[in-house]
């Protein structure tokens, strides 16, 4: 319990940080998510449209998500963001497959998702998902959760991994 607060806190106080610095220190900000790394333009991505309507820690726990499956399968942020995207719903990660367009239209949600993915790809910090590979929405219930083990439920997203 002692951790998770800790962890809480710890969100808070960066959720803090980043808006004060993105209102009063714009170029500050910008310097930390350069959008020339492709891969850092995925992660942003996924961050953005699956997350942007959750809390900063749902976001972070969403880029993490990316970031452990880089690691566990040897492969970019790219191919793992786009992973199945060319069969239409049946993808990794919905937005990827769902036929929307992929342009972000607001720009401070962007800059935030974009500062999250570089914040999480440098590994700054601590894993809120739980080492997590998975996740859903908490309005479904996919057949693959069964078999998982839950490992935090942040905002609209239940996080999970491979037991």
């Amino acid at each position: 319990m002692y951790l998770r607060t800790l962890s809480l806190l710890t969100v808070a106080f960066l959720s803090i940080l980043f808006v004060v610095m993105a209102h009063f220190m714009p170029g500050t900000t910008t310097l930390m998510a350069a959008t020339d790394d492709a891969d850092l333009k995925c992660l942003a991505q996924a961050v953005y449209f699956e997350a942007r309507g959750e809390p900063f820690s749902g976001q972070i726990a969403v880029a993490q998500v990316v970031h452990n499956r880089v690691a566990a399968r040897n492969k970019s942020y790219c191919d793992v963001v786009f992973e199945g995207s060319e069969r239409r719903n049946r993808c990794q990660f919905s937005f990827a497959c769902d036929g929307k367009s992929d342009i972000a239209r607001n720009k401070i949600a962007w800059k935030q998702a974009l500062d999250i993915a570089a914040l999480v790809k440098s590994g700054y910090l601590r894993d809120l998902s739980g080492d997590a590979t998975f996740y859903h929405a908490i309005s479904v219930s996919p057949r693959w959760s069964k078999s998982m083990k839950e490992t935090a439920s942040i905002g609209h997203h239940i996080f999970y991994r491979r037991m």
